[in-house]
């Protein structure tokens, strides 16, 4: 009977140490699933975050990008209008005297090259597909840069051909001003050009050239007077009513009386009336510190503030006040002197048609603002 109770003894102690340590691998066993499916939960909730952070960012890039190519078109339509669309690499390569290509406009461009790139790529990812835009933009900014900085070498080597220095003018501080209005942007980040340098240079090139260009459109190279028969020459002369020595601030043309004077430039009527020696006159500011005056008039066609362009007819030739006989006396005054009228009448053929196809392209920013 003992050794029955001590063997019943042995087989429920056997029997409850076997059930205890099952219990505790079944607890360990339970606690590492618990970890393990924590670690995982964890890990996804990680990956989701990452996830949604990523697409994020391509969201971010992705208007980024759109905000970018509208600055680039809106910049290409307020500075090259509705130009063709050659190669944007030969953009200024003729130099002075040939006709410039205008850079391509940025809609084409990436329409053009969106719809290859789909076709030659179906299955290319959004990432690839957003570096290959912002590589073509890359490129546009640079050929717009190019194409800008040509075009203003250009006006700038006109504007030395007739001996007027783009920098002449003293200028201390730029003068600028006006209501701030903010870039409309989708993104919600900085604007483009405060963290792109290239988008920076950009601006900084089509200001130039737009400055440039405008400096060559003030020029007045137009013809004053229809027939141009020069009686008196710029500089010293002797006086034709006391024989004295004296300085002639402008140049004379004989013509009949009371025929066309005409605008030399584009520009506005900034004084119409009578002056002590040039009888009636008026005068027209082209900006850029220009102006011509047209002097001994026999009557005005213009008011003060018209806005005139080359070739209106703002006055009729006559021989009011200093005057010997039915003539134009012509001026052009830069920054308050004169200076020689005829380097800018006699501009050789190169230079107007760098003119002409500067002016054209202000006028068109003109119209579009």
């Amino acid at each position: 009977m003992q050794r029955k109770a001590a063997f019943v003894a042995v087989c429920s102690l056997s029997a409850w140490l076997a059930s205890t340590a099952a219990l505790v691998g079944w607890q360990a066993w339970t606690s590492y699933q618990n970890r393990d499916m924590q670690a995982r939960t964890l890990a996804v909730e990680k990956a989701e975050a990452r996830v949604a952070a990523e697409r994020r960012s391509v969201e971010q890039i992705a208007d980024n990008l759109d905000d970018r190519q509208d600055q680039l078109e809106t910049l290409f339509k307020l500075h090259f209008g509705d130009e063709p669309n050659p190669d944007a690499q030969k953009a200024g390569q003729a130099g002075t005297g040939q006709a410039e290509a205008a850079p391509q406009a940025p809609a084409a461009d990436a329409q053009t090259m969106e719809t290859a790139a789909v076709e030659a790529a179906p299955q290319m990812s959004q990432v690839a597909r957003l570096q290959q835009s912002s590589l073509r933009q890359e490129q546009l900014v640079r050929a717009l840069t190019e194409a800008a900085g040509q075009r203003a070498s250009r006006a700038e080597a006109a504007l030395l051909a007739i001996g007027l220095k783009a920098n002449g003018r003293p200028q201390g501080r730029l003068a600028q001003g006006g209501p701030f209005l903010p870039w409309r942007s989708k993104a919600k980040a900085p604007p483009v050009e405060a963290e792109d340098p290239a988008m920076r240079q950009l601006i900084v090139a089509l200001e130039r050239m737009e400055q440039m260009e405008s400096l060559l459109v003030a020029v007045p190279s137009g013809r004053p007077a229809d027939g141009m028969e020069l009686t008196s020459s710029f500089g010293y002369r002797y006086d034709p009513f006391n024989g004295q020595r004296a300085m002639h601030a402008g140049i004379d043309f004989r013509g009949p009386h009371g025929s066309p004077i005409r605008a030399a430039a584009a520009g506005r009527v900034s004084f119409v009336g009578v002056k002590n020696g040039y009888g009636n006159v008026v005068e027209i500011d082209h900006g850029h510190g220009i102006e011509t005056r047209y002097a001994h008039l026999s009557g005005f066609n213009a008011r003060v503030g018209q806005t005139v362009h080359m070739g209106d007819m703002v006055a009729r030739m006559g021989s009011t006040g200093r005057s010997t006989g039915t003539h134009l006396h012509f001026e052009v005054r830069v920054d308050g002197a004169a200076v020689n009228p005829r380097r800018f009448l006699e501009a050789n053929r190169d230079v107007l048609e760098v003119k002409a196809d500067a002016r054209s392209r202000v006028l068109g920013r003109v119209a579009a603002g």
